[in-house]
């Protein structure tokens, strides 16, 4: 087993300045330098701090030692600031810890990939629990969740054995197709993107849930009505007009879109066509997003409760790390559908 002697006679240092960096001691300074090499030797060598881990955990220590009330986060900064979805959810986790005296620190992507930068984020920076919604990989979470809690959010998590807080996609969609079919239509296409890399759209909860959807009304799929955006407005804007220019004469009746932003776009190619929505073609969004309420004609949605999921996040995360659930429980909110012009109207 590596001892802090192994790691201290592998950098030259003392234990005991080994044992202030892993500890996070701040009642002496050690140099960015040494604390680097510090952890690298931590990573090479194999030695996990296991016992930090646990008493931030359940507290064991003297509270003003041991607790420094730090909840990181892992989101793409672009999309919290940019994509109102996830600012959102971002704005729930921000308002339901600071009522409770956390501070939300912010932690790039590439800041837990790196393995030295992973090591001094968890360690040295005194995080107490962690929130993801960018997509990492498996191996770090599962380093991660040695040492300190991780709740997940939104599509990358949803099937981890982790602590995630979502919502039912497939069901989301299915319950649009379904409002969609009592409506009469017949022809229906999706607008929507791929998982992982974006490029496969076949893995996506939410194109799931249409083909299920369709199966189960007993309708066709047109391939050609099936848009990947890979979640860019401009992607499903062109495409969108593509679909129009390539057969006109053959059109779908309404456009499922997995999100908002995504419909605005689609529906904006088909008014420039000279389209009318809903009467040549309906639209249904996800996400419930503002801007829907004030696109031409207003958006009908499916209500995700963002900001819920942001504050039900951070609670459950808050209720790890003082010991409180020891489980990685699921928790999955509900949905509505909230309908308006873009597909108030019934087919014969």
């Amino acid at each position: 087993m590596i001892r802090l002697k192994d790691i201290a006679e592998h950098v030259g240092v003392s234990i005991s300045t080994v044992s202030r960096v892993i500890q996070n001691d701040q009642t002496r300074n050690v140099n960015s330098e040494t604390k680097a090499k510090i952890w690298e030797a931590v990573k090479e060598l194999g030695y996990i701090p296991n016992q930090h881990a646990r008493n931030l955990v359940t507290n064991k220590q003297e509270k003003n030692n041991t607790r420094t009330m730090k909840i990181g986060w892992v989101a793409n900064p672009k999309q919290a600031e940019t994509n109102p979805y996830f600012a959102t959810i971002y704005t729930g986790i921000r308002d339901s810890l600071a009522n409770h005296d956390y501070t939300l620190i912010s932690i790039t992507k590439d800041e837990i990939e790196n393995e030295v930068l992973l090591l001094k984020t968890i360690h040295d920076l005194g995080i107490e629990g962690l929130l993801l919604i960018d997509k990492i990989d498996d191996s770090i979470i599962e380093y991660i969740q040695q040492n300190i809690p991780v709740v997940g959010l939104d599509f990358y998590y949803t099937d981890k054995n982790m602590a995630i807080v979502d919502y039912d996609r497939q069901a989301s969609i299915k319950m649009v197709v379904r409002h969609l079919v009592k409506q009469g239509h017949r022809d229906i296409g999706f607008i929507g993107g791929g998982h992982e890399t974006f490029e496969d759209l076949h893995t996506e909860h939410r194109f799931k849930g249409f083909q299920l959807a369709m199966e189960e009304a007993g309708l066709d799929i047109q391939p050609e009505w099936v848009i990947n955006t890979q979640w860019k407005m401009e992607n499903s804007y062109e495409k969108m007009k593509g679909l129009i220019k390539q057969d006109p004469l053959h059109l779908p009746t309404a456009m499922v879109c997995a999100s908002d932003l995504m419909a605005i776009a689609a529906m904006r190619a088909v008014r420039e066509d000279n389209l009318r929505i809903p009467e040549d073609i309906a639209f249904f969004g996800v996400d419930n997003l503002e801007m829907g309420k004030y696109s031409s004609p207003q958006l009908s949605t499916v209500d995700i409760p963002k900001y819920e999921m942001g504050r039900m996040a951070a609670k459950t995360i808050m209720e790890m790390v003082e010991g409180k659930i020891k489980l990685p429980i699921k928790i999955t909110l509900p949905f509505q559908l909230v309908f308006r012009e873009s597909s108030n109207i019934k087919r014969t």
